[in-house]
């Protein structure tokens, strides 16, 4: 049992990772020796394409990943080129004559070593090696399949763009510039994960960035110690405050480019992911979960509406079960008349308690949703009905559950979706408050909530109060948080997030490093 206990311990405790480590192989003047290393790198795969030619009495090759690259440009802009220019005889004049004078493409990037190259063929680029030349020339060739530019699925609106981010990372660059047409846009790439050797792109403005929490952000990716990155999910943790136990993130995402221009212009940085068609935006708060573009479509009036309603969703998709709990098992006084008659007859009639039965309907009604989530659509249809008929009137008439509980989970659950970006911290939360009423009654529920409450302000993000502007409290801030100004006052100079009341930049920094 020690033993167990011993090794449990071990891997949960917190303990300093080495940084991952590009290496860096160089060349060797051979050509053949070059082509025998990369050939055993790539365990001789199907999809290695290596095009042995000679340039005017020289040696070399062209090395390609099949389906990477477009065959047509390879054959008129980079084949077509090499074998119709003479050459001259010596490696390294040769060498200028291919990347100045001989390819006409548009990206062309010197590589010396075995992991550039590698890295570059996987990437959809050409490489042309030179027997005599300790590096190789990579032609810019891509012709890989990818998804079309259409409407993000989970980040919809009414009135703005339906473009939303795709797999490509090239292309997700694109739709940013082409709405931020600012020379201080920045992109900055590198490279995560040992075997997936997956790139990511940072993303800001170089004039309102802070030169802090991107120094941070630099430092934190660097750690990150991952093989692969198959999702940005990945990336979260990694970027989390140090011993930070919440149930929310600090770390946004959205699958919206005008999404991402926003939060540039307010002095935040993206995250982009080769393969993923969202970003990651940091720093992030907590009130940000409760704006999206429509409010800033729609006039001033609607939208505060819009903002109390959400904020209203949130706390009832949280607290609503267990202050029913609560209530119905410790002060039953407290529910109007009729209402109480209805909950008594139901409770009386039903074989569980109140708390049993609510956690119980929360609990199928996760199971439903996350059925309807992983199944074909064709199927999830199905267990719609069946969810419905089962769950609803079939089981209040057979005395199994109570119509007043069903309605508290049924508006639970509807509530959720309104913050759809909350919904695995609510999902989680509700659970316990309602164990929490049921047990402790409304002291349970006050006690839990004042202890999340606490979490919530000790939190922070990249060095910025994660409640802030509400705690630190900021009237500067406050006017695009439940009430949202009009645009003639949010159109006023605006201020970076760095400027956040309570916001300790150079001290969160230096705790993370």
């Amino acid at each position: 049992m020690y033993r167990l206990i011993d090794d449990i311990g071990k891997i949960y405790r917190h303990e300093p990772q080495p940084p991952y480590e590009q290496k860096n192989t160089p060349l060797s003047p051979a050509l053949c020796m070059n082509l025998d290393t990369i050939r055993k790198n790539f365990g001789e795969s199907a999809d290695l394409a290596v095009r042995d030619i000679k340039l005017s009495g020289i040696n070399a090759a062209v090395i390609s990943i099949d389906n990477m690259i477009d065959k047509q440009v390879l054959a008129e802009g980079v084949l077509s080129p090499l074998f119709s220019f003479s050459f001259s005889s010596e490696p390294d004049t040769c060498f200028n004559e291919i990347k100045y004078k001989a390819v006409h493409t548009a990206d062309i990037m010197e590589t010396d070593s075995f992991e550039k190259i590698e890295a570059a063929v996987m990437s959809g680029f050409a490489v042309i090696l030179i027997n005599g030349c300790e590096k190789g020339i990579a032609v810019g060739i891509q012709g890989y399949a990818s998804r079309s530019v259409s409407q993000p699925d989970s980040d919809v609106v009414q009135r703005g763009s339906k473009e939303g981010f795709v797999e490509a990372l090239r292309v997700n660059m694109t739709l940013i510039r082409r709405r931020l047409k600012n020379p201080a846009l920045k992109f900055e790439t590198m490279t995560i994960g040992e075997t997936g050797r997956t790139e990511i792109a940072l993303c800001y403005l170089t004039d309102t960035v802070s030169p802090e929490i991107l120094k941070t952000l630099r430092s934190r990716l660097k750690k990150i110690n991952a093989k692969t990155v198959l999702a940005s999910g990945y990336l979260v943790p990694f970027l989390e405050e140090r011993n930070d136990f919440s149930f929310f993130s600090g770390v946004g995402v959205t699958e919206r480019p005008d999404t991402v221009c926003g939060k540039l212009t307010e002095g935040r940085i993206a995250i982009m992911t080769d393969g993923v068609p969202s970003a990651l935006i940091v720093p992030y708060l907590f009130t940000e979960y409760f704006q999206t573009l429509d409010d800033y479509s729609n006039r001033a009036y609607f939208a505060t509406f819009t903002r109390i309603l959400k904020y209203t969703a949130f706390f009832i998709s949280v607290l609503l079960p267990g202050l029913f709990t609560a209530l119905g098992t410790f002060d039953p006084e407290m529910f109007p008349t009729l209402l109480l008659n209805k909950i008594a007859s139901s409770i009386a009639a039903t074989p569980l308690s109140l708390t049993a039965e609510t956690v119980l309907i929360l609990f199928v009604y996760e199971i439903m949703r996350e059925a309807g989530l992983r199944m074909p659509q064709p199927l999830g249809y199905a267990v719609s009905i069946v969810g419905g008929l089962v769950v609803g009137d079939t089981a209040v008439n057979a005395g199994l559950i109570g119509a007043p509980t069903l309605m508290v989970v049924a508006v639970t659950a509807i509530s959720a979706y309104v913050v759809p970006d909350l919904y695995a911290p609510s999902c989680i939360l509700r659970f316990i408050f309602a164990l929490a009423g049921g047990l402790f009654g409304i002291w349970g529920i006050a006690a839990l909530f004042s202890i999340v409450l606490i979490n919530l302000c000790g939190k922070t993000s990249f060095g910025i109060p994660y409640m802030s502007p509400v705690s630190p409290f900021g009237a500067y801030f406050f006017r695009d948080v439940i009430i949202r100004a009009g645009w003639k006052i949010l159109a006023k100079k605006t201020k970076t997030v760095q400027e956040m009341p309570g916001a300790d930049i150079k001290g969160g920094q230096q705790e993370n490093e």
